[in-house]
């Protein structure tokens, strides 16, 4: 049997969550059309954390949070661990995204968490596990490639 093997260490972080979340309201104010959603709550080495604050309109008949609301969480918790790790690349793209819906989730605040499986000069590939606050279950799980333009 292969004995398992660790990722590498990535580096510390270039920017810190405070950094990471003024880049976004300089250079993407739009995300807080109607009052803001999102917090970066953490940042580390090739991780991010966020919160979705919970509101009425993210919410579908049913009951349920709706799948675009967690849609755009997963890919905010990408973006985000990506640029804190490389710095503020406001061009940085997605190109892909999957997930899957586990189970409804609850009518209280999201919370994403990411991680970076890679991050090379080209491309970034994360996964991102959402949970209602607090619960331990995973409710969405996506995964992710962002393409990063040249430095």
């Amino acid at each position: 049997m292969e004995p398992i093997v660790s990722p590498p260490r990535a580096a510390a972080p270039a920017m810190t969550a405070a950094e990471v979340e003024a880049f976004l309201d300089r250079e993407f104010p739009q995300i807080h059309f109607g009052g803001r959603t999102y917090r970066v709550e953490a940042v580390g080495p090739l991780s991010s954390r966020l919160r979705m604050a919970y509101h009425e309109r993210h919410i579908r008949p049913g009951g349920t949070i709706s799948g675009p609301a967690m849609m755009a969480l997963a890919d905010l918790a990408l973006y985000v661990a990506i640029l804190a790790q490389i710095g503020p690349v406001a061009l940085a793209v997605t190109t892909n995204l999957s997930f899957n819906f586990l189970r409804k989730p609850g009518q209280r605040d999201l919370v994403a968490e990411c991680r970076l499986m890679k991050l090379g000069k080209r491309l970034a590939v994360g996964e991102v596990s959402i949970f209602t606050d607090g619960e331990p279950e995973v409710v969405c799980h996506a995964t992710g490639t962002y393409s990063i333009p040249d430095r």
